[in-house]
């Protein structure tokens, strides 16, 4: 009898633990399903916070999987629509295959997300194509949807190539672009300060001038203040409302390094009324004796001299005689010295301009790089013009 009783209990026991195993699988998946449900509520959210800054997103097929220990959102057949992005007000349209946002059940404030490539982004006002490929895309965002804490997005072996019919012509390549962003001041709505860090590694950009096509590597840190809130908005308004508040952007860390070629910079640029950027960096070059032949300055001088040899003085010599003039007030005399022999010219201007410097245990020099206005100036020279933000 004793023997009969004892056999029941392990038996009752371990009934008694598949009945209480099975009643917590019933009740975890029962969570699951509703805490899916209200994911599905929270994506939805997110899809129209991002539709009010501007970018609407589209599934042609949506899922949720990754019972019973994460949320899986798969977006098949997705296209983004940017509008109001720019100053320019230019939409874009970017097509790709699939965009799976992944959060944990145990922390699902944190979402990750991978990008399936081909894409096909669309200039809709010129109807320019492009074609844009990586190996890997995937990004990272914490405290979803109204109170981002912070963020990154990052893309391996990207490429960007524009269609001209059937062909592809290579406008960007590079080994990894990396992008994040987190809050280090205030809170998401009263008054953020964000911190933002790029990351480019062998970086090429092509059509633009051939300096830019040699490989290069670039860490940008900076620091971003005049912004109310991180509400849902294009960018050209936080624009307005950086400049309105007098906020600025303060680069905090810049490096670029081209084969034995360094330039870092640190400085303050704020926004002018009209949207352009205003203020001054200071850069530091080692190897700039490399950067001026490459700049084609000497060409610009000759073909600017053969110009007026002819008797033509067109629009391009009298740029030059411009430059030359700047020169010449900078440094009396050195623009007719830069006649005779540009680049060596230019990089003893450059170097009497600047001051001595090291960088990374090797000679350098420092510049002042102004923009006013939009206009950027290396010591006399305007080397760039930027578009307004706004």
């Amino acid at each position: 009898m004793s023997d009969t009783t004892a056999t029941r209990r392990p038996r009752r026991g371990l009934f008694i633990a598949l009945a209480v195993l099975l009643v917590a699988a019933v009740a975890w998946s029962g969570f699951w399903f509703y805490a899916a449900s209200k994911a599905e509520v929270a994506v939805d959210a997110w899809a129209a916070h991002e539709a009010r800054s501007g970018r609407v997103y589209d599934c042609a097929k949506r899922s949720i999987t990754g019972f019973p220990f994460r949320f899986e959102v798969r977006c098949s057949g997705a296209r983004v629509s940017l509008v109001s992005q720019t100053a320019s007000r230019t939409p874009f349209t970017a097509k790709l295959d699939n965009i799976r946002v992944v959060a944990e059940i145990t922390d699902p404030r944190r979402v990750t997300a991978e990008f399936t490539a081909p894409a096909t982004l669309t200039d809709e006002a010129t109807q320019t194509s492009f074609a844009v490929n990586w190996s890997r895309g995937y990004s990272n965002v914490v405290g979803l949807p109204a109170a981002q804490r912070g963020g990154s997005i990052a893309f391996d072996d990207p490429t960007v190539d524009r269609l001209d019919g059937s062909v592809h012509v290579p406008l960007v390549r590079a080994r990894q672009i990396e992008l994040q962003g987190r809050l280090a001041g205030g809170s998401p709505l009263d008054h953020p300060v964000i911190e933002t860090e790029m990351r480019i590694a062998q970086g090429s950009i092509f059509g633009l001038h051939p300096l830019l096509a040699e490989p290069f590597d670039a860490d940008v840190r900076a620091k971003v203040t005049g912004l109310a809130d991180i509400r849902p908005k294009p960018w050209p308004q936080r624009f307005r409302e950086i400049q309105a508040a007098g906020g600025h952007v303060e680069i905090v860390q810049s490096r670029v390094q081209q084969g034995e070629t360094i330039v870092v910079a640190t400085g303050v640029l704020g926004l002018t009324a009209s949207g352009h950027l205003d203020g001054a960096l200071q850069v530091t070059v080692a190897g700039i004796d490399r950067v001026i032949p490459a700049l084609g300055i000497d060409k610009m001088l000759e073909e600017a001299q053969s110009t007026q040899d002819r008797g033509a003085v067109g629009a391009k010599a009298r740029g030059i005689n411009n430059l030359l003039g700047a020169l010449d007030r900078a440094v009396p005399g050195l623009g007719k010295v830069v006649r005779q022999n540009a680049n060596a010219s230019v990089v003893a201007g450059f170097n009497l301009l600047g001051t001595g410097s090291e960088l990374e245990g090797r000679k350098a020099r420092s510049f002042p790089l102004r923009i006013t206005d939009g206009a950027v100036r290396l010591g006399p020279l305007k080397v760039a013009q930027i578009p307004p933000l706004f």
